[in-house]
Formats: C-alpha cells, structure tokens, sequence
C-alpha cells in the first residue's frame, strides 16, 4: 500500500519508513483505472443504415405485396399481367412479352385501337420477382372474390391472370369530360391499381347518389353505372364556366374510388 502524506509505498508495518504517518491497515488500495473500450456509433446516414432501411421486405405467400407504397412486388409463379413499361426491375427466370395484336379477340382489339396505346397490357411470365411502379403514384391492392370493379385505364396497374377483363367506353358526354374508357375486371383474384396520393372511398346508396370529378375518379364497384352529368349553359359556350362543365353521377349502391389530384 501507499502512505497517504506522503505517497511512499510501504510493503510492511503500520508507519510510513520516509515520514512517519501512521498508516491505516484497513484501508482499500485504490482500484486500478479499467480502460474503457472505444465504442464506435454506427451513422445513421452510413452506406449499411441505408441498406438496411430500404432492403427488400421478406416474401410472403401473396402474389401482390407492396414493398413500400409506390412499389408493388409480384411473386410471379406462372403469369401476371400488367400496364405496358411498369417494370422496374425483376429477379429470376421471366420473360415480357407486349400483348399480341389478337391475343384477347377481334372485339378487344377494336376496342384497344379506339381507346389508343395507353391500354396496351404486358404479359410477364416465369418464376420470380417482379418491381412494379407507375410515376411514383400511390400502389393500391385489391383482392376480388368474385366480385367485379371497373377501373380507369390509366390506373390500372396490373392483374393476376385468372381474372377477366374487358374495356368499356363512355358515352359520348364521357368522352369529351376526359373519361374516354375502363377496364372492368372481374373474378377471383389480385388487382393492382393507383392513385395520386392517398385516395378515399365514397359509400353509394340507393337515397344518396354521388358525383365525382372525371379526372379524380379511379375505381368503383361493379354494382354501379355511371352516367355523365353536363353542366352547360351560355357561360359555359362563352368560357366563362366554373370549370366543373362535366361530373359523374353514381346510383345504386357500391362504393366509388376517387383520388385528391385531377388527371387531364
């Protein structure tokens, strides 16, 4: 131990031999400074905080699964149709091919060439994964049950094989408001659509009809005609109009998809 007047080490005794002091025998030598270990903080900007925060998410037994709310995992096991140019990238064996001329009938390519190149699906087939995104709008996910859903042609995003599909037209009214056609989709199955933005759904009954902007509406139920409702009068021949000349107007009952953006 160590004299504490003096700090001389004393190995006997209970006097300091240099000083003198009476030396107490119960007393604890001082603990040793324990080296603490440098411990290194990860940044949370570093390259392995990124990768973990985007890495892909595990695979589930779904054919859609969204990756993040602008990206659509396909878990292609056989075939999977989709909007033309939506891939974004793809694991494993697949192959894209555009839709044939004829592919679906005469009566769906007659149809395909009046409504133009904006409905023009793509056939993946094979085994893998498949990244699907459309200009970085909002991915909604649908499971049909037997039910049927009419969806705008633009926002129809992709569709198990399984179900089918037909396009429809506006009446004349629809066309010149900007609706010009949809797909109804019907069966059992997986649908992807989108959105601008985060959408909400409108309850349609009997006593309540609902009017929608055309360029806003998405999607709605198969219980459902639309028709076009034409606000029209010498303003509106003058170009002095609110800018709301065409609506849609929904009766029955089902639900109307609409989205907080209005597409031209």
């Amino acid at each position: 131990m160590f004299c504490p007047s003096c700090g001389t080490e004393v190995t006997e005794g209970k006097f300091c031999p240099s000083c003198g002091d009476t030396l107490n025998l119960n007393q604890e030598a001082p603990a040793e400074a324990v080296p603490q270990e440098t411990v290194t903080q990860t940044s949370k900007y570093s390259i392995s905080q990124f990768v973990a925060n985007t890495m892909q998410k595990e695979g589930s037994d779904e054919t859609f699964e969204l990756e993040n709310p602008y990206l659509l995992d396909v878990n292609l096991n056989g075939k999977v149709w989709s909007k033309k140019g939506a891939m974004v990238a793809y694991t494993g064996d697949v192959k894209f091919r555009r839709e044939g001329t004829l592919e679906h009938g005469l009566d769906k390519f007659v149809k395909k060439a009046v409504t133009g190149e904006s409905s023009t699906l793509m056939k993946m087939k094979g085994i893998g994964h498949v990244y699907l995104a459309d200009t970085g709008k909002e991915v909604q996910v649908i499971r049909l049950e037997n039910e049927r859903i009419y969806v705008n042609g633009n926002d129809l995003l992709a569709f198990e094989d399984q179900i089918d599909w037909d396009i429809t037209m506006m009446s004349s009214g629809g066309m010149m408001s900007g609706g010009l056609f949809n797909i109804k989709l019907e069966g059992t199955g997986m649908i992807a659509i989108t959105t601008h933005f985060k959408p909400i759904t409108l309850r349609v009954t009997s006593d309540q009809p609902v009017y929608t902007d055309p360029g806003a509406t998405v999607a709605w139920s198969g219980g459902l005609t639309p028709a076009v409702k034409a606000n029209i009068d010498l303003k509106t021949l003058i170009g002095k109009d609110s800018g709301e000349t065409f609506q849609m107007k929904f009766q029955g009952s089902g639900f109307v998809i609409i989205q907080p953006f209005e597409e031209i």
